[in-house]
């Protein structure tokens, strides 16, 4: 037989339920149209309980947003194997699984919202942009890039973040071809700044040396070279 009684929550599972709540509320909407009041209905306690957990709106905010940086951060972690082609194609399945189901808390994130201040928003976004960085570096290979190279692969990251917005905004394009276009614009990024560096084409060389003939480089070329001739 069950009494109805509600399990007394310390305080740090209450802390990690609100941030939660307020995740999954921030799916839906933008934070800053997501109130106090709204949080406490879903999480099952009163608008003052959770003034006890976090002192303000303003924090709590912060908190549920750190926690989607460090969620999104973690979508570019990929295990060291298989083609590059290939790691950076499931990079960005993850990486749109994540802004599929949290558009408008990634739209706040990205764009330093009211709900935030925007010196914390501008650090927690390049936390975010430092850590795709370092991965995506870590899987070519170098720890210390040339300043072309470190110059792809931020534009690249930029690119990500840029398509992704406007890919919100109606979803007009099929997602797995972004996934896919923007694994063929590091490649195509890469490419041209091999024209002008000599580390870079080397770089190059070594990713289509290691790509396997059906594998997302070589789609590329294949696309390329299926491009009908001018009339």
């Amino acid at each position: 037989m069950t009494t109805g009684a509600r399990r007394r929550m310390g305080v740090e599972e209450r802390r990690e339920q609100l941030i939660a709540v307020a995740l999954d509320l921030f799916s839906h909407r933008s934070p800053e149209d997501v109130s106090i009041d709204e949080i406490a209905e879903a999480a099952g306690i009163s608008r003052p309980l959770v003034y006890h957990y976090f002192p303000g709106k303003q924090q709590l905010y912060e908190a549920a947003l750190r926690r989607a940086a460090d969620e999104l951060a973690a979508r570019f972690v990929e295990p060291h194997e298989g083609p590059l082609g290939a790691r950076l194609l499931r990079v960005m399945e993850r990486f749109f699984d994540f802004v599929d189901e949290h558009g408008p808390g990634f739209s706040a994130l990205m764009r330093g919202g009211p709900a935030i201040g925007s010196s914390r928003a501008g650090a927690m976004i390049d936390s975010v942009r430092q850590a795709a960085y370092e991965q995506i570096l870590a899987h070519l290979g170098i720890p210390d890039p040339s300043p072309r190279l470190a110059l792809v692969v931020r534009s690249w990251i930029s690119l990500a973040e840029t398509t992704a917005l406007l890919w919100l905004d109606g979803r007009r394009i099929p997602r797995a071809e972004l996934e896919r276009q923007l694994v063929h614009d590091f490649a195509a990024l890469a490419a041209v700044s091999a024209a002008y560096d000599e580390r870079m084409a080397e770089l190059v060389r070594e990713m289509l040396t290691s790509e396997p003939p059906d594998g997302m480089f070589a789609d590329l070329v294949t696309k390329l070279l299926a491009l009908p001739e001018p009339v």
